[in-house]
């Protein structure tokens, strides 16, 4: 049972004063299985009051206004959580769920909903891996490791390429890009088979052993699989999600897990820097830091600009 501390660090700073910046963040635990959390504090600019609710894929969201002129907004995460590990019963899967897969999903909005691909510009790219994949014997268990595994060797890892806009379509064609890109892909390979499936963003805290992505917010998704329920699979690394992923939110994409995103008053450009810090049980630190590259604005005539948000590594 692992201990983990991680210190996740937004940092917004404006060329002039801005004002009534108004933000949501995300960034609280998700509640489930094998994932306790034991302490957690946020600090934010002019210690604003934070107020909390459930969303309708039961994360938890909270709101603040920091009303006073500043140049910088600082928002600052200390999270301490202890981890055990879900052992998934893969003798529970068999081809006899897809079809109890479509009577679950036909009855349950939320599945229903999970389960609609996007519309792409070239669908076929998405149907050309499934035929290279696909094979009727395997079970929805099998088909989502199947798909993950595709991801992970025919994808490569590498980060500046995409952004928070890019498209699967465009994921598609450069085969390279970091977590949420892959998340994204195997998303819309898994809806498109009929299996519901959801974005998840967190962190991943393996020590020293090499995983992608390892000490930094990560992606990930959740595929729903009959007799055994969410379970989450990584394609960046080809493997389950296990004690070294900390769950924060979910949804049907990176949109609605944004750990921040807001707007602010005034004709102001800004940059943004995303700090995370991983402690573990043995002493050891992992630090990743970036600056995020934002699109700049005229600011003449901006009285209202929305902040835009980290993309996940």
């Amino acid at each position: 049972m692992p201990v983990f501390k991680i210190q996740h660090i937004t940092k917004y700073k404006y060329d002039r004063p801005v004002r009534e910046s108004a933000n949501q963040i995300k960034i609280f635990s998700f509640n489930k299985p094998g994932q306790e959390i034991l302490s957690h504090e946020v600090v934010i600019t002019d210690e604003p009051s934070i107020n909390k609710f459930t969303d309708y894929w039961s994360n938890t969201v909270g709101f603040f206004t920091v009303s006073k002129p500043h140049e910088e907004l600082i928002i600052d995460s200390r999270l301490i959580a202890k981890t055990t590990l879900q052992q998934i019963d893969e003798t529970l899967s068999s081809k006899k769920d897809w079809e109890i897969l479509q009577q679950e999903t036909n009855s349950n909005m939320i599945l229903l909903d999970l389960a609609q691909k996007e519309n792409l510009k070239s669908p076929e790219k998405i149907q050309l891996i499934l035929d290279h994949i696909y094979n009727e014997a395997y079970s929805p268990l099998e088909t989502t490791k199947k798909c993950s595994q595709f991801i992970f060797e025919n994808f490569k890892y590498v980060k500046g390429i995409t952004n928070v806009e890019t498209k699967v379509d465009e994921i598609l064609e450069f085969r390279s890009g970091v977590c949420q890109d892959f998340a994204h892909v195997l998303l819309q390979l898994l809806r498109t088979v009929g299996i519901p499936s959801r974005y998840v963003s967190g962190y991943i805290c393996p020590n020293k052993n090499g995983m992608r992505g390892e000490g930094a917010t990560h992606a990930w998704i959740d595929a729903y699989i009959p007799n055994l329920g969410w379970i989450g699979i990584d394609p960046t690394n080809n493997c389950f999600a296990n004690e070294h992923h900390i769950q924060l939110a979910v949804g049907r994409d990176f949109s609605d897990c944004t750990p921040v995103k807001g707007t602010f008053k005034g004709p102001a450009n800004h940059d943004l820097m995303v700090y995370v810090s991983v402690g573990y049980e043995d002493g050891t630190t992992f630090e990743d830091e970036n600056e995020v590259l934002m699109n700049k604005e005229e600011t003449d005539q901006a009285p209202v600009i929305h902040i835009q948000s980290q993309q996940q590594q």
